[in-house]
């Protein structure tokens, strides 16, 4: 089995950044030093890279992506997808059920499993989304040693799910024996609002509009309803893509069995950004304003969120030229979360170890992810390598990957680059070219 030997790196890996070098033999992490390497050590090494002092990190973990497989692979497909990923230093990703068909039964969810495993970049795993039909299977009928949880959309989204009845969410969680994720958004205030707004603009509302339509008001109430609902039954509840420095305050005096996600989109953007971006911004929940954006970077710093990932979901450009109501809401940002957060350390909102944490670590610890999130011995070598890049360089939609061919971060100036990223050990992307041999694995999950 071959040895490879990286080193002369700046390992940014559980608190600590240091110079070291890590040994990977096979798939996994034979070994992590620090300093120069011993000459025994790498006499037994048949392949070496120099890191020339960059930053090895673990791995990044997105725990939120929209792939687009099956029923809209015009957008994206798994291949597609995780081949952007690993161009962003993204190892692995969980997979959301809103697809056509949704990922709602035993049926669908094997079949996205064996797509996933014939096709995917990346590690991979798929949830399991919840509809008024489906809440026995999903309590007795799926194996959560391979599914990270159940996504419950407690306001409509793309793929039409929506549960949002008091009974059924209930009965799901006080029984759910895995994380439930939701969607918060109340979908009746977004219909009160949207109608209200329609009836002034007809379909082509302006897009500073959106944040008005599907409101704070509308997250709170969500917010503050399925935190109620995990208060009373205990179940572990992860609340997607907060948006508002409102429902932050709701979830500082929440007990452990609750957490929070931010996204990218979110914590890089505003509603000034409408103006300049348009419909490229058009997201559920929606962008909102500069004190809701500047609360989570503050949240992520203090360790208020837990884990930060993308809520990537590609549409095509053409699609967003629609207009205001049949324009879908969704961003593409796989490809460039990683470098998007080291620019917001950079600037001085966050440390690059509270990076790491929060879309590395944490996911891992989070969803009981086995072996994976930390560079240690046994774990795979699910890896990172990231340069400084001082002169900075712009972002534009010629570097995407994705057949969406666009993303809302265009014309944003970062300051480092992924150069290489190894998954399962082998080396699936390196100085601008993504590696045609697959080398992703099914994600196992310990007990949440």
């Amino acid at each position: 089995m071959t040895r490879t030997l990286l080193h002369n790196a700046i390992i940014v890996n559980d608190n600590l950044r240091y110079r070291g070098y890590v040994v990977v033999e096979g798939e996994t992490i034979a070994m992590v030093g620090a300093g120069d390497v011993p000459s025994d050590v790498a006499q037994t090494c048949q392949a070496a890279t120099d890191c020339r002092g960059a930053m090895l990190l673990p791995g990044v973990i997105d725990t939120h992506v929209h792939c687009r497989e099956p029923g809209m692979t015009h957008k994206g497909t798994i291949a597609s997808e995780t081949r952007a990923a690993v161009a962003g230093g993204v190892t692995s990703i969980l997979d959301m059920p809103n697809v056509a068909p949704p990922t709602t039964s035993a049926e669908t969810l094997l079949a996205k499993q064996e797509r996933a495993a014939a096709t995917a970049a990346t590690n991979y795993a798929c949830y399991v989304g919840a509809t008024h039909d489906n809440i026995e299977w999903l309590v007795d009928g799926v194996d959560y040693s391979r599914v990270p949880g159940i996504k419950v959309f407690m306001g409509s989204s793309t793929g039409g799910m929506l549960l949002d009845d008091e009974s059924a969410l209930h009965r799901l969680f006080s029984n759910a024996p895995a994380r439930i994720a939701v969607h918060s958004e109340d979908e009746g205030i977004i219909r009160q609002n949207l109608a209200e707004f329609r009836a002034r603009y007809g379909d082509d509302i302006p897009l500073r509009c959106h944040p008005l339509i599907r409101s704070s008001e509308a997250c709170v109430a969500s917010t503050r309803r399925a935190i109620a609902l995990a208060e009373a039954t205990g179940a572990r509840l992860h609340v997607l893509h907060v948006t508002t420095a409102a429902e932050l305050e709701l979830l500082a005096t929440t007990r452990a069995n609750v957490t929070a996600e931010a996204c990218v989109g979110h914590l890089a953007l505003c509603d000034d950004d409408y103006d300049t971006l348009g419909t490229r911004i058009k997201v559920n929940p929606a962008v909102k304003t500069a004190a809701d954006r500047d609360a989570l970077r503050r949240a992520v710093a203090s360790g208020a969120i837990a884990t930060v990932s993308t809520d990537h979901a590609p549409h095509l450009l053409s699609e967003k030229a629609k207009p205001y109501v049949t324009c879908p809401s969704g961003m593409p940002l796989v490809q460039f979360s990683l470098v998007t957060m080291l620019e917001l350390a950079r600037q001085g909102h966050f440390g690059v170890e509270r990076v790491v944490e929060v879309m590395c670590h944490a996911p891992a610890r989070l969803f009981g992810i086995e072996c994976r999130g930390f560079i240690a011995p046994g774990n795979f070598a699910d890896l990172t390598l990231v340069a400084p890049d001082d002169a900075g360089h712009t972002i534009s939609d010629a570097d995407v990957l994705s057949p969406c061919g666009w993303t809302p971060l265009t014309g944003l100036t970062v300051h480092h680059r992924v150069v290489t990223t190894w998954v399962n050990g082998h080396q699936a992307y390196h100085a601008g070219q993504v590696s045609p041999t697959l080398s992703g694995q099914a994600l196992r999950f310990t007990k949440q």
